[in-house]
């Protein structure tokens, strides 16, 4: 079973009487039960977290290293056009992470347009409302498929490999 968490950015707490009409309806409290609920239907177990401070993002990106989580679920929010330490941390953990956006950034405001994460993320989904999250989940969980299924593969090789070493070495 994978372990995957999503970690939401600043004010995203506030989903759902935040700017509708950039955000959507839903709140951050449905987001996250559909998305868990998706999750478990594939398998994996998905722990959720909102936090308005950069320094708290920062740790549970610690945490997540340390508590071996397969893969991240990140809407920066407003901390994706500013900052830079939490790129260096998402750096520092190598977990691979797919950034989300509710509303499509490329089409809001220009400082709103520059992504700190986008050239470090496996992928990025933005402007698809709650569905990004989804998307992203599938993404993932189709990611973590098809690597364990690839490791599976090379140590079938590398087993097969010696075998066919061994009985040349002894023939």
């Amino acid at each position: 079973m994978y372990t995957i968490w999503t970690l939401h950015g600043p004010n995203l707490n506030l989903l759902g009487i935040r700017e509708p009409g950039h955000y959507g309806q839903s709140t951050l409290l449905e987001i996250d039960e559909t998305l868990k609920n998706k999750a478990n239907e594939r398998g994996a177990a998905l722990s959720t977290y909102q936090r308005n401070s950069e320094s708290e993002l920062i740790e549970l990106i610690h945490q997540a290293y340390e508590h071996k989580v397969d893969a991240i679920i990140f809407n920066p929010a407003a901390f994706t056009h500013t900052s830079i330490a939490l790129r260096d941390a998402l750096l520092a953990v190598s977990i691979p992470f797919v950034e989300v956006h509710l509303s499509n950034i490329f089409a809001r405001e220009p400082f709103r347009q520059h992504s700190y994460f986008s050239d470090i993320a496996m992928g990025v989904i933005t402007g698809l409302g709650a569905e990004s999250y989804y998307y992203a989940l599938n993404t993932l969980i189709n990611h973590l498929n098809h690597k364990q299924y690839t490791q599976s593969d090379l140590n079938l090789g590398e087993a097969a490999s010696s075998q066919a070493k061994g009985a040349y070495n002894h023939a």
